[in-house]
């Protein structure tokens, strides 16, 4: 496969999760609940618009630092969308999504070389630190309360 034919599979990628939090944003209940959807929306779009830049004008990308893995998500099961989703079922469909796309940017930084390779490690990295940030809720807010 192509380097370009990867970037537009991860560009699909990201408008599904995109589409994804619209699609939740209209069944949640709490105006809190929908603006956070919101949120993980915006994520997602920055992620697409970094693809679409590089796909646009290829050049160099700058890495971050590797997040920490509180690896709260790693021993969860994944969660069903419902019409009365609460605030804690969204974290882990969240978590576990941020989670698997981290693993498939890492998938698709093993096969490609160059800046190319760098966008997707940047990309993972980006979905490292959205897991962290969900599962530092997740800890706070839920796990905390209990």
């Amino acid at each position: 496969m192509k380097v370009r034919e990867i970037i537009e599979f991860a560009i699909n990628k990201e408008i599904e999760a995109i589409e994804f939090y619209k699609k939740l944003q209209n069944i949640a209940k709490l105006q809190s609940s929908k603006a956070f959807l919101k949120e993980l929306e915006e994520m997602e779009v920055s992620h697409k618009n970094i693809l679409q830049n590089y796909l646009d004008n290829p050049s160099e990308i700058s890495l971050i630092e590797q997040p920490t893995n509180l690896q709260i998500s790693d021993f969860m099961d994944d969660v069903e969308a419902e019409s009365d989703i609460t605030f804690q079922q969204i974290l882990i469909i969240a978590m576990k999504r941020e989670e698997r796309a981290m693993s498939l940017y890492q998938q698709l930084a093993a096969q490609v070389e160059g800046e190319a390779r760098n966008v997707f490690i940047r990309l993972s990295q980006e979905e490292a630190k959205h897991k962290l940030q969900l599962e530092t809720i997740y800890d706070e807010e839920i796990l905390k309360e209990n």
